[in-house]
């Protein structure tokens, strides 16, 4: 079994780690279960003034150094509970990208949170979560 677990170092992100946890000590063997974290950073446009002082290497940097330390809490969690994972960053639309990882990696299952950013940015943007339920090829357990 392969499961998703996006993740944006939010309490929501975290909740959905230790609730896969606990579904994973339901198995004999936990190494059964292939894990993967996967931090979505926002893509900065090339036409914005920033990214053209920036440069691509330093934005590259910049979206490591940032996934980097949203996936840490989940790692931290996984490792405290001895599961093995695998861990990604990738830039783009969260949804369409977490969707497209599902399908290119044969994943099983997705497990999130609910909210990562907030009410008010939900409202905004439009809801990760949601998008992903209707784009997603595979089961989403949301995690409140």
């Amino acid at each position: 079994m392969k499961v998703l677990v996006p993740v944006d170092g939010s309490e929501s992100s975290d909740r959905a780690v230790d609730h896969l946890i606990k579904k994973l000590a339901l198995f004999k063997d936990k190494d059964s279960v292939e894990v993967h974290l996967l931090n979505v950073q926002h893509e900065i446009p090339y036409g914005r003034r920033v990214s053209s002082v920036v440069g691509h290497d330093k934005l590259a940097q910049y979206h490591k150094e940032e996934g980097t330390a949203a996936l840490k809490s989940a790692m931290q969690r996984l490792d405290a509970a001895k599961v093995r994972y695998q861990h990604h960053i990738a830039v783009g639309d969260a949804a369409e990208i977490i969707c497209e990882y599902t399908k290119e990696k044969g994943m099983d299952q997705i497990f999130m949170g609910t909210r990562g950013m907030g009410s008010v940015s939900n409202l905004v943007l439009g809801s990760v979560a949601t998008k992903v339920i209707h784009l997603s090829p595979v089961p989403v357990l949301l995690v409140k």
